[in-house]
């Protein structure tokens, strides 16, 4: 099914086809994307809330849950946020795609040089929420520590976080942690670049028949581009570790809609 979806998007694209209606979903079908956690445990337990009131309000559809990626480090409940995604995925449909953070966090299980930068972009708060204490982090070297969160850290959690998802495509809507490179058919996008791009994508203006879904850069607004009827992409990190404010989109056939916490 997602072959055909990704062939489908990938002709779409090299057509360049003149539309005029807005990007939509399938018939009875709902998506809810939610933006970058990053360990505010407090906040996802807020949104879990919003959606399951939103999707149980509306009319009866096959609703999916898609985690934009970043559910880690710097917010202060990464291990709190891992096992609250995967308790909601035992309940209904989640599916996680991999942000950068994930693949850093991933690397740094195996490395030292790869740990040293992780803890430079907020790993630290990652460590500490699966039960290493500040005043034990502070003594550590860099080996001792890495031992450490092979012994400490659940295998189960790395499991889950190695089978996150690089690209989700739903109607016309592709959904990636940062974006996609534009000049590359849907079907050859490379993880890296799913993960970590911003230019050119942010600032991307010829048409595209697709309309990205992504985290990743903050802004403090969502960020619709262009502000058109169809836009290329969508962006919903607003900082959620530092502001306070995690953003959802909810999407159902044209319709789209916003939720945030506060």
């Amino acid at each position: 099914m997602l072959k055909s979806i990704a062939s489908f998007l990938t002709s779409a694209l090299s057509r360049g086809e003149d539309r005029t209606t807005g990007p939509s979903l399938p018939d009875g079908a709902r998506v809810y994307a939610v933006g970058d956690i990053h360990g505010r445990l407090d906040l996802f337990e807020d949104m879990i809330a919003q959606i399951e009131a939103d999707d149980g309000a509306r009319n009866d559809a096959e609703t999916t849950v898609i985690l934009l990626g970043d559910l880690v480090d710097r917010g202060p409940d990464s291990a709190g946020v891992i096992e609250a995604a995967r308790q909601w995925q035992s309940r209904r449909t989640v599916r996680l795609l991999a942000g950068n953070h994930e693949e850093m966090f991933l690397r740094a299980m195996e490395r030292e040089e790869a740990l040293r930068q992780f803890l430079r972009v907020g790993g630290r708060e990652t460590v500490m929420s699966y039960g290493i204490t500040r005043e034990e982090y502070n003594t550590l070297s860099m080996d001792a520590l890495l031992n450490r969160m092979q012994t400490l850290i659940p295998r189960g959690d790395i499991a889950y976080l190695r089978e996150m998802e690089d690209m989700i495509c739903i109607g016309d809507y592709v959904f990636a942690h940062a974006g996609i490179d534009p000049a590359r058919a849907i079907a050859d996008q490379r993880p890296g670049e799913l993960r970590w791009i911003r230019e050119p994508f942010l600032s991307h203006a010829a048409r595209m028949d697709v309309c990205v879904v992504h985290g990743h850069t903050i802004r403090e607004e969502v960020e619709i581009h262009p502000p058109r009827r169809w836009p290329n992409r969508i962006g919903i990190d607003t900082g959620a570790f530092r502001t306070g404010k995690l953003t959802a989109i909810g999407l159902q056939g044209a319709e789209r809609w916003f939720m945030e916490t506060s």
